[in-house]
């Protein structure tokens, strides 16, 4: 599979597969794609997998989608102002992802549910007490929510992210979650009582444009 990402703000990517090749997508990702491309919607898995799928942000079912013929071209849509990222999954080094990340896949790429060892770090890191865990082998394509910036960390290097600011991390991380200090700080320092910590070794990739950031909150009115 060759393929390219292209556009800004609303990036897509562009995937050439040769005869025969094919890719696992989320339901409704597929933007455009060439007439020889046939779509066969699987449960890729058993009853685990299926509700693993369902807890960590995607749908029951998944599209398969293969090339007949000769060569085909599809393309996978960003539902979100950000960036694609193409990820090269290996048995060794798999990938935790925040919620509803995964857009489009190899076949051989496993996409699973990941809970939080501790239970603090799920219900107030605000990453979310489930994740999405990508294993397996082969290229995966994830959503960005804004730009991306990468970090790598050494072992016991710690990273305070902000919540919702992790976009995903390597499986070698760790994610707690510690309380802002000081009673100034917690009711009017605007960060929130709790921050997310991320502790290596490994990569980090955080995201400078969370989706709930541009929920406008919810005001009081005259009915």
């Amino acid at each position: 599979m060759k393929y390219r990402i292209e556009g800004t703000p609303m990036p897509v990517v562009i995937c050439e597969l040769e005869a025969g090749e094919n890719m696992i997508t989320e339901r409704g990702s597929m933007s455009w794609m060439t007439p020889n491309m046939k779509m066969e919607t699987t449960s890729n898995g058993g009853v685990g997998k299926v509700l693993g799928r369902m807890f960590s942000g995607e749908a029951l079912f998944q599209n398969r989608y293969t090339a007949q013929g000769g060569p085909g071209m599809i393309a996978f849509a960003s539902s979100f102002p950000g960036s694609i990222r193409a990820l090269q999954i290996t048995p060794d080094k798999p990938v935790i992802a925040q919620k509803s990340a995964f857009l489009a896949s190899d076949p051989t790429v496993d996409l699973s549910v990941f809970f939080q060892r501790k239970m603090g770090a799920g219900f107030f890191g605000g990453e979310g007490f489930i994740m999405q865990k990508l294993s397996g082998y082969g290229t995966a394509f994830v959503e960005i929510d804004g730009s991306a910036v990468e970090y790598e960390l050494a072992p016991g290097q710690q990273m305070i992210v902000d919540t919702g600011y992790l976009a995903l991390m390597d499986a070698t991380c760790k994610m707690d979650v510690v309380t802002v200090k000081g009673a100034k700080n917690v009711f009017f320092g605007g960060e929130g009582l709790f921050n997310t910590v991320i502790t290596g070794p490994g990569k980090i990739v955080l995201q400078t444009m969370p989706a709930f950031k541009l929920i406008p909150p919810t005001t009081g009115g005259a009915g």
